[in-house]
């Protein structure tokens, strides 16, 4: 039986992670307390080895950068089939990526931490999380496709500057950037029967699990801007921007189109310019919208980024 099937779960889940903020140890209180009774395990729960059913997708068909366009109009049944296959590989691979700079970021910040305090142990405990998602994401994406996509060589470099040089509000609003965009697709998706079994069980436990670690990031950034001044939040906004515009618009790799056996330059094209799923985008973004703006990290300089990948 699953979360979503389980009402006295998903009670103790939005209790754990969605009371009103106390600061950064008593929200990881209650998320290490959510941790040690909703943990999920991939490797035991999916049945790796189960034959894929030719007609399901690997993504909701709505969720295609390309659903909706004169291109997916004119693809058979079984190219969309394979395209959404390819195009959630790509998103679970290249969220591999910024999975390993979040694992770097958060224990750089503990580095040296109060060992004793929930706030570190939490921390760690989300670390351990997101290797198991990360090996999670590569042992699907091989099973449903048999490759794995990586950012471009210049993203690829910025997020190794990122990386080392994010901290504060700045690492943990990137963080949440990246969450919170794959948990409104991959919500969708975990409850879409058209999708393959073993990766609807892949995205509910991967919402499942950062829903706890959102709930982390929201609060240490807000304790991290406490008592900064405009220009502070002023800066850190814009460099969050730029960020937020790097990790969405990495997330589909051309080469899954061509992978999926399609004009790579074409489908492209028509991704760039289709109103769907711009709108799909820009829906999944509006929580984190209200959020940055909240805090102070919304200026206007940081929306011009935000409107170039389409989250505002």
């Amino acid at each position: 039986m699953t979360i979503t099937q389980r009402p006295e779960l998903q009670d103790i889940e939005y209790r754990a992670v969605s009371t009103r903020d106390q600061g950064a140890n008593e929200v990881s209180d209650r998320l290490i307390e959510s941790a040690a009774k909703l943990s999920r395990n991939a490797f035991t729960e999916i049945d790796w080895d189960q034959p894929m059913d030719p007609a399901l997708y690997g993504c909701s068909p709505e969720w295609s950068t390309l659903f909706g366009t004169d291109y997916w109009n004119e693809l058979t049944e079984e190219q969309r089939i394979s395209l959404s296959r390819h195009e959630f590989a790509s998103v679970m691979t290249n969220g591999i990526w910024f999975e390993m700079i979040l694992q770097e970021m958060v224990l750089r910040d503990q580095y040296l931490g109060d060992y004793h305090t929930p706030e570190y142990q939490w921390a760690l405990i989300e670390v351990a999380e997101e290797c198991r998602h990360s090996l999670m994401f590569a042992k699907a994406s091989e099973k449903m496709v048999g490759r794995s996509y990586r950012p471009s060589k210049f993203v690829g470099r910025a997020g190794r500057w990122f990386k080392k040089i994010a901290s504060g509000e700045v690492a943990y609003a990137g963080i949440l950037v990246a969450e919170e965009v794959l948990d409104v697709f991959q919500r969708g998706c975990m409850r879409d029967e058209r999708v393959l079994p073993f990766i609807r069980t892949v995205n509910e436990i991967h919402v499942l699990e950062e829903s706890r670690h959102m709930k982390f990031a929201r609060e240490e950034v807000r304790d991290a801007l406490a008592g900064k001044s405009r220009r502070r939040r002023w800066l850190s906004g814009y460099i969050i921007a730029i960020a937020a515009y790097l990790i969405v618009t990495s997330l589909h790799d051309p080469q899954a189109y061509a992978d999926a056996g399609l004009d790579p330059e074409r489908a492209v094209r028509e991704a760039k310019a289709n109103p769907y799923y711009r709108a799909q985008v820009r829906e999944s973004c509006v929580h984190l919208m209200e959020f940055l703006d909240e805090v102070g990290l919304l200026n206007r300089a940081a929306m011009r980024w935000y409107r170039k990948a389409n989250m505002y």
